[in-house]
């Protein structure tokens, strides 16, 4: 057989699912403490990102702690960093991390089930962490990762979209960034494009494209994640990492847009 791009990425859509649900298989052998699955959704997650990190590039779990004026922030815990080994840490102890902001390349939220009514609370605790680690000019990758989405998301113009998802987008200020909503819907986060073809319908050049991608979404988050904390260009093996063809490729699978407010974004 060939060798198929597409194919080998949705071997990671498939295999992130099957290992998620042999887990999930085991630990509720006990029904009553079926709610005690929370850490392994990290940790399998974590695995599969780390086959593609270089080697100046660690991923752990952790807090940031930043400086603000006179004053001490701390982020809440966060499910995954992403940070530069190259640059010392605060505290370490197995995959667990005190660091500050510099050498953070990207933060990601992880989740078993999201729901929409769920949606606003999650972004709104990415957005508070990025906040805490980003100033100036500094941008990381700002994720939010589901291996299920319990709503289903109406094809068409964004009116159809439903308020829970556009309220929770508008609430990010576009400091969420890349969210996958299980394994076919994937959404990223546009700012100031203005190419006809990723742009569409929206009237701000500051908006969120919703994708589906049947069986892609997990593969194009990571794909979306390496390109945005390896300095260097992978302009060589988009091919590869972003596989769906045509003359559009993934930009022919929006399914809906979110406008925002280019005053109320990131600068």
């Amino acid at each position: 057989m060939p060798f198929n791009p597409e194919e080998f990425q949705k071997s990671i859509n498939q295999e992130l699912i099957l290992v998620k649900d042999r887990v999930k298989n085991l630990i509720e052998i006990d029904v009553n403490h079926h709610g005690e699955d929370g850490s392994y959704r990290e940790a399998i997650l974590r695995n599969v990102i780390k086959r593609f990190l270089p080697n100046n590039i660690s991923i752990g779990t952790g807090f940031v702690v930043a400086k603000k004026s006179q004053n001490f922030k701390r982020t809440s815990q966060i499910d995954i960093i992403l940070y530069d080994n190259t640059y010392p840490l605060l505290f370490q102890e197995g995959d667990f991390i005190i660091t500050t902001p510099k050498n953070v390349k990207a933060i990601i939220e992880v989740k078993t089930t999201i729901k929409n009514t769920d949606l606003k609370e999650i972004i709104d605790k990415a957005r508070k962490n990025y906040e805490i680690i980003v100033s100036g000019n500094k941008k990381i990758f700002n994720g939010v990762f589901a291996f299920n989405y319990d709503n289903p998301i109406i094809v068409g113009s964004n009116d159809n979209l439903s308020s829970a998802l556009k309220d929770a987008l508008e609430s990010s200020k576009g400091k969420i960034n890349h969210i996958s909503l299980g394994d076919k819907i994937f959404i990223k986060y546009w700012h100031n494009e203005t190419k006809p073809s990723i742009k569409r319908e929206s009237p701000s050049n500051c908006f969120f494209n919703i994708y589906q991608l049947e069986a892609l979404s997990f593969s194009y988050f990571i794909s979306n994640l390496i390109d945005n904390i390896v300095d260097k260009t992978m302009n060589d093996r988009w091919w590869f990492m972003f596989p769906i063809g045509g003359e559009y490729g993934k930009e022919a699978h929006v399914i809906g847009q979110c406008p925002l407010e280019a005053e109320r974004t990131l600068s």
